[in-house]
């Protein structure tokens, strides 16, 4: 994607009151395991749709090419057409931006992991620092009342 229709998706008005474009464009990406699962693979070099089927089971033909062209909207990947006649080869890559996001993503990833392992040893070096939401009252955690109309 070039970097003007980039930065006219990130002007788009947001959804919300106060959401940021970027916040919404990571919870669409974020939000949705079938996108995430694509972005690690097409990161990992694995750029041919069937390749990217084989390698998400269950994951249909829609749903898969529906989630890269959201990428592709957004601007984290490319889609390249290699050849003039049938069968033609299509290849995903990430863009510059693509991959600073994935960046992003292992970073998450890789806290978590070093959560997960702080509290499975015991360890509060990392557990300390996680904060903590207090005052939740017994009905919050029970989920939503009904109502009484």
């Amino acid at each position: 994607m070039k970097k003007d229709s980039l930065q006219a998706a990130l002007r788009k008005p947001a959804k919300r009151s106060g959401e940021l474009p970027v916040a919404g464009m990571v919870e669409d990406i974020v939000g949705c395991k079938w996108s995430m699962r694509l972005l690690g693979l097409v990161a990992a070099g694995c750029t041919r749709p069937s390749a990217l089927l084989r390698e998400c089971e269950g994951l249909s033909t829609k749903v898969m090419n529906e989630r890269l062209n959201k990428m592709m909207r957004i601007g984290i990947a490319q889609r390249t057409v290699i050849g003039e006649k049938p069968p033609l080869e299509v290849q995903y890559r990430l863009t510059s931006f693509g991959n600073r996001f994935n960046d992003l993503i292992e970073q998450v990833r890789r806290l978590q992991a070093e959560l997960d392992s702080s509290v499975e040893k015991g360890s509060e070096a990392l557990a300390t620092d996680v904060p903590v939401v207090r005052g939740a009252s017994k009905a919050s955690e029970a989920g939503p009342r009904k109502s009484t109309r």
